[in-house]
């Protein structure tokens, strides 16, 4: 065993120093990523908020995919992680949402952006929820074939005006507009 105190001062340095300091997206930033970097820490005493913005640096922050129940009105209104009351309980008790600390509140809590976040992302899994097979199956219509019909008339004008000028070569056009549509052929048996 060792007969040194396991909470004395140190006398030398540090052994091993990282030449390049840790960067949560070396390898591109994630969704995730970038949600936690985008995140607002309000509500929260000077300390938590620190916490919070080195879980983020470090890549430790891991966001809620539920809501929580707030531990002052046992509701399930704490939408933020790491968070233990809910904002308008910390916005009427004047405490900290981490630590529910009466401490002074580096970024006050704004209710009104809050909700507008929350319609956001409402909206947001609703698009990406409300597409059915039905919709899905309208991106192959005969409109989409008439879009892409439009894009080759231009073109054809275009290799127009380049016939009427000889300097230089003719492009060859392709024929895929005289091949049948092939969704439109009904086959019987």
């Amino acid at each position: 065993m060792s007969s040194r105190k396991a909470n004395g001062s140190r006398s030398r340095g540090q052994k091993y120093q990282n030449t390049v300091a840790f960067k949560n997206d070396k390898y591109g930033a994630s969704v995730q990523v970038k949600k936690a970097k985008s995140k607002i820490h309000d509500g929260l005493c000077q300390h938590c908020k620190n916490v919070l913005e080195w879980k983020v640096k470090y890549n430790k922050y891991k966001s809620l995919t539920q809501p929580r129940k707030c531990v002052k009105c046992s509701q399930k209104t704490v939408k933020d992680a790491y968070h233990v009351i809910c904002k308008p309980c910390s916005l009427q008790l004047e405490i900290c949402c981490k630590c529910g600390q009466k401490e002074e509140i580096v970024i006050p809590v704004n209710l009104k952006s809050d909700k507008t976040e929350e319609n956001e992302d409402g909206e947001q899994k609703n698009l990406r929820r409300g597409r059915s097979k039905k919709q899905t199956g309208d991106l192959d219509t005969d409109d989409d074939y008439d879009d892409d019909d439009d894009d080759d008339d231009d073109a054809e004008i275009e290799d127009e005006d380049d016939e009427g000028s000889d300097s230089g070569p003719k492009k060859t056009q392709d024929n895929s507009d005289s091949l049948p549509d092939v969704c439109r052929v009904n086959l019987k048996d």
